[in-house]
């Protein structure tokens, strides 16, 4: 399951899918102007989530 962690105080947040209950995958989404967004997805296929946000920016996961 990813993890997402706030970098400012620490706090986690694990995520899973609504629809199945499944835990979400740490991926990354390709804008294709070269950049691209952290995302977690459901393995299953029922959609995808930006990465949440605490103290004022993105929570951050490892692979």
């Amino acid at each position: 399951m990813a993890t997402y962690t706030c970098a400012k105080c620490g706090m986690g947040v694990n995520a899973t899918c609504a629809k199945c209950d499944s835990p979400l995958e740490n991926d990354s989404l390709d804008l294709g102007n070269g950049n691209s967004v952290q995302v977690s997805k459901c393995p299953n296929g029922h959609g995808k989530i930006k990465s949440p946000m605490c103290c004022g920016e993105d929570m951050s996961c490892s692979l």
